[in-house]
């Protein structure tokens, strides 16, 4: 029974380590063909740029509060190319945009971050990213609703159907409406306070690779996603021809007892605060191995299985040599497991060493300490065999004494009664045909 409770701790604990962030999820959201590439209003393009789209995968009733960069947890965006943003009409965060300007060119593949939101409110309609696998609303992106861009393509921009988009744009554009808008944005790291410009890879001022960042702070009054038991929130939004990576750090919230209780999740398990937890998912390209804690190659990094790397069973059980039931099998040492006789962690050594059962015995005295009398119990298999015991005080002088043959197999039981006693420590010597045990009694009045 000890042996499962172990293992299901094991599972509790990374389970409440990952907490309400099931995973993260990397969407591709379009690939550039060579309509695409004709317009050059936003800036050059190449046919097969990829623009990717991040969700946070959450449980119900939790919210996304904010993306944010300290000291030993930087936000990192990289990619072996530069990121593609929109020259004239990009964004560095989506709920900047109006809706009528992703019908311009390739606006709709601008790189920005957000907290769920992709417009402004108009006309009391706000779009959120949902991912295009779940957006039954259609698409108001690519094709008859784009302008062409700036070859005036007549069957409009954004238009590939490449397999690995799934869903074309034009027929879902991974947007749809919410009620619930936040509020009270909080901005750091990207837009430069004193030029209001924005120089890094969400801006068009200058091409850029990376952003690696300890200052950076993206924070709202919290947002879900518009599924509520699917719960994924975009935060951002990048495109870029090269391979792309990042690590995210996030702060949600989870409604408990009728309030809000804030959670960090981490992408390094290094110089984790009270308040931080390590999850293998916020880190990209994801890390794959065994994650399956029952084996032995486990570990808390990977983020997905990769097949055939669970390879060897947890074992747990005692290791150590001296113990009754040392088992060989054994991989993982629980000392708590291990039995000697005398000392079996409370359990029944006959049956966790059934075959030292016969030539040993446990002694046990409850209470310890004790005011007036206590109970001494003997745990062993001493059928018709000479017993005795000595009760004496902290000089040597025998208080006590007793001597028999016992009738009975197990469970021995003695009243010692110290009430006459002065308080102080006793010794207890019990022996059972020549084996001894001895143990401490003290009476505290």
């Amino acid at each position: 029974m000890k042996k499962l409770i172990l293992i299901c701790l094991a599972f509790c604990a990374i389970g409440s380590v990952k907490a309400q962030l099931e995973k993260v999820i990397v969407e591709k959201y379009y690939i550039t063909d060579a309509n695409d590439a004709t317009d050059i209003t936003g800036g050059s393009i190449q046919p097969g740029t990829t623009t990717y789209r991040i969700y946070i995968d959450l449980l119900p009733n939790t919210r996304l509060k904010s993306v944010y960069g300290s000291t030993g947890h930087p936000v990192v965006f990289e990619s072996t190319a530069p990121f593609y943003n929109h020259a004239s009409d990009g964004q560095t965060y989506a709920k900047e945009f109006l809706k009528n300007r992703y019908s311009e060119g390739l606006v709709a593949l601008d790189t920005w971050m957000t907290l769920g939101q992709t417009t402004k409110t108009q006309a009391g309609k706000t779009y959120f990213g949902i991912p295009k696998v779940a957006d039954q609303d259609g698409s108001f992106i690519g094709g008859v609703n784009n302008d062409g861009g700036s070859a005036l393509i007549p069957t409009g921009l954004l238009t590939n159907t490449d397999a690995q988009i799934g869903l074309p744009l034009t027929t879902a554009d991974g947007m749809d409406t919410m009620t619930n808008v936040p509020s009270g944005w909080l901005t750091l790291g990207l837009i430069d306070i004193a030029s209001g410009q924005d120089t890094t890879i969400f801006g068009s001022l200058q091409q850029s690779t990376s952003l690696n960042s300890e200052q950076f702070l993206l924070q709202n009054s919290g947002v879900m996603g518009k599924d509520p038991l699917a719960n994924q929130v975009l935060i951002a939004q990048l495109t870029t021809a090269g391979e792309l990576s990042f690590e995210l750090n996030l702060e949600l919230e989870v409604y408990q007892n009728g309030t809000w209780v804030s959670q960090k999740y981490v992408a390094r398990d290094t110089l984790l605060q009270n308040d931080e937890a390590f999850n293998a998912f916020l880190s990209y390209p994801f890390q794959c191995g065994c994650t399956d804690p029952s084996y032995l190659e486990y570990s808390a990094a990977y983020a997905c299985l990769l097949d055939g790397s669970c390879i060897t069973p947890v074992v747990m059980g005692c290791m150590d040599t001296n113990a009754c039931n040392y088992d060989s099998t054994v991989n993982v040492n629980v000392p708590g497991l291990c039995c000697y006789p005398g000392n079996c962690g409370g359990r029944d050594i006959a049956i966790v060493c059934p075959q030292l059962w016969e030539d040993n015995f446990e002694v046990l005295v409850v209470p310890n300490p004790t005011e007036n009398s206590t109970k001494l119990i003997v745990n062993g298999d001493f059928l018709n065999k000479q017993v005795s015991w000595t009760l004496m005080n902290a000089f040597g002088k025998t208080i006590e004494s007793d001597e028999f043959i016992a009738d009975l197999s197990t469970n021995l039981a003695i009243d010692l009664d110290l009430a006459e006693q002065e308080a102080g420590v006793y010794f207890l010597e019990f022996s059972i045909v020549g084996m001894k045990k001895s143990e401490i009694i003290i009476k505290t009045k």
